[in-house]
C-alpha cells in the first residue's frame, strides 16, 4: 500500500473514531475579509503563512445558464479568449510568465460561473494582481483570436460530446427535462451556435459579464491583507462598472406533473438508461440531505447502486450517477451501461428499487457514518490546501450568496439524520417528478447511412 493510501486509510478511520467522539471533528472555522471596491469589484481574503505560497482566483458570475438563445456555448468559449492576450499581455502571455515563476494556472466554466486560477510564489503576488487586471479592463478580442479559439472550442466539443460513445447522454438528457429553464443546453454549446457566433457577440457578452461589479477576487495564502489591498485598488480600482445591468436569469422551471420518458438512438455498443430526478438548488436546506444520498447510491464500487447493477445482478458494465448541485434547480441523475443480453427495463427497475429502499428502509447507521466519513476526509483534504480553501471561499460567496456558508459545510453534513434521507427520497424520487432516458445502440444499417 502506498504512503498516500495509508495516509488516507488513516485519516478515514480517525475521523470514524471523531465522528462517534463528536463535535471535535468540526475543523477550525475559515477566518476572512470581505472588502468591496467602489466598482463593485468584492475581495475575499484569507491569510495563511504555513508556506510561502498563494492561490488566487477570479470569479465571474456567469455561465452557460446566462447565455441567450442561439448563443449557446459563450462563456466556455470566453473561458479561452482571456488567455489570448490583452492591453499590456501577449497572447498565452500570462499562462507562461505564470508557468516561468514556478507557478500553475487554469480556468473552468460550469453552468453558474467562469473562474480563473493560479498558485504562485507568495513575492509575485503584484504581478499576478496585475495581470488578472489588465485582461478584466483591456482583452485582446479581435477576428483572428475568436476565429482561432472557437476552432479549439468546437474540436473540444468532438472530442468530449460527439466523438466517445455516450458522449451525448446527458445533452439529450438536459435538452429534454427542462422546456424554459437554460440549464437544457450543456456548458459547452452546440455546434450550430458556435458556428454562428460573431466577434460582435462575444464583445457585447464581455462589456455586459467581465465587469468588476460582477466579479469576486479571492486571495488564500501568504501575504498581508493591507499590502494585497492596495494593490488589489491599485489595479483594479480604476477599471470602471459595467455600463449596463447585468442580465439575472429570473425564469423558473414549472413543477413537473407528470413522467417524462424518451429513447434515442446512438452509436453505442451497448444499451444504457439514464432516470432523471427533478432537485432544489445547492443553497436548499435539502441539498445536505441530497448530497449525502448521492454518495450512498451512486460513488465508488461499494455503492448501492454498483453493488447491485453490477456485482450482485451483474445487468449492467457500469453505474454512474450524481446531484448536479447548481445555483438555480436542477437534476438528480442514476443511470447504467448494460451486458450483453440484457435490457434498460432491468436496469430502470433495479434503480428504482434502490430508490424506493433509501424511503422505506432508514439507512444503517454504520453506512450513514461511511459515507459521511468520506465526504468529511475530501472537505478536510481541501481544506489543507489554499486552492481548496480559496475554492470554497469563491463557491460560498458565488453560489450561496454569503461567503460565510463556508463554515457551515461539516456541521450541515454531520446533521444528516437517516430520518432526512428517507424525507428527501420521498419528496424527489417519485415518478411525476423524473425523466427516463433509454439509449439504444444503431442498426448496422443506420451507421451505414450516417456514414
Amino acid at each position: 500500500m502506498s504512503g498516500r493510501r495509508l495516509i488516507a486509510t488513516a485519516l478515514v478511520l480517525g475521523l470514524s473514531t471523531l465522528a462517534r467522539a463528536g463535535p471535535q471533528l468540526v475543523p477550525p472555522p475559515l477566518s476572512f475579509q470581505v472588502t468591496t471596491l467602489k466598482n463593485g469589484l468584492r475581495v475575499i481574503t484569507h491569510e495563511d503563512h504555513s508556506a510561502p505560497v498563494v492561490n488566487l482566483q477570479v470569479w465571474y458570475h456567469v455561465g452557460s445558464k446566462d447565455e441567450r438563445p442561439g448563443r449557446t456555448g459563450f462563456a466556455h468559449l470566453f473561458e479561452h479568449l482571456m488567455f489570448k492576450g490583452s492591453r499590456n499581455v501577449g497572447p498565452e502571455e500570462h499562462a507562461e510568465l505564470i508557468k516561468s515563476i514556478g507557478g500553475v494556472e487554469n480556468a473552468y466554466t460550469s453552468e453558474d460561473v467562469t473562474v480563473y486560477w493560479q498558485t504562485f510564489p507568495s513575492h509575485y503576488l503584484e504581478m499576478v494582481l496585475w495581470l488578472e487586471a489588465d485582461r478584466m479592463a483591456s482583452l485582446a478580442i479581435t477576428e483572428e483570436n475568436f476565429h482561432a479559439e472557437r476552432e479549439v472550442v468546437k474540436e473540444e466539443r468532438r472530442l468530449r460530446i460527439e466523438n466517445p460513445p455516450y458522449g451525448r447522454v446527458l445533452e439529450v438528457l438536459y435538452a429534454n427535462a427542462f422546456d424554459v429553464h437554460p440549464y437544457k443546453h450543456i456548458v459547452i454549446g452546440s455546434m450550430d451556435d458556435l458556428n454562428a457566433a460573431t466577434v460582435e457577440d462575444v464583445r457585447e457578452f464581455f462589456e455586459t459579464y467581465y465587469v468588476p461589479n460582477n466579479a469576486t477576487l479571492v486571495i488564500v495564502g501568504d501575504f498581508d491583507t493591507r499590502q494585497a489591498l492596495a494593490w488589489v485598488e491599485k489595479y483594479f480600482g480604476n477599471i470602471p462598472r459595467g455600463k449596463r445591468p447585468i442580465p439575472r436569469v429570473t425564469v423558473k422551471e414549472p413543477p413537473k406533473t407528470r413522467e417524462r420518458r424518451l429513447t434515442e438512438r446512438m452509436t453505442v455498443p451497448l444499451p444504457a438508461l439514464v432516470a432523471g430526478y427533478y432537485m432544489p438548488e445547492e443553497a436548499h436546506p435539502d441539498a445536505s440531505p441530497l448530497k449525502v444520498l448521492s454518495r450512498l447510491l451512486s460513488v465508488g464500487q461499494s455503492s448501492r447502486l454498483y453493488r447491485k447493477l453490477v456485482y450482485d445482478l451483474r445487468i449492467a458494465a457500469g453505474v454512474f450517477g450524481m446531484g448536479n448541485f447548481t445555483e438555480h434547480p436542477n437534476l438528480f441523475f442514476a443511470g447504467a451501461i448494460l451486458n450483453p443480453g440484457h435490457t434498460p427495463e432491468e436496469a430502470e427497475k433495479a434503480i428504482v428499487e434502490e430508490l424506493e429502499r433509501l424511503k422505506t428502509e432508514p439507512v444503517p447507521a454504520r453506512e450513514l457514518e461511511k459515507a459521511k466519513n468520506q465526504m468529511l476526509a475530501e472537505i478536510l483534504f481541501a481544506r489543507q490546501s489554499n486552492q481548496g480553501k480559496a475554492d470554497a471561499l469563491g463557491r460560498a460567496a458565488v453560489l450561496l450568496k454569503d461567503p460565510a456558508h463556508v463554515n457551515a459545510d461539516v456541521e450541515r453534513l454531520l446533521a444528516v439524520t437517516p430520518r432526512e434521507i428517507q424525507r428527501v427520497a420521498r419528496r424527489y424520487f417519485t415518478e411525476t417528478n423524473r425523466i427516463v432516458l433509454t439509449i439504444l445502440p444503431q442498426h448496422a444499417e443506420e451507421r451505414r447511412a450516417i456514414r
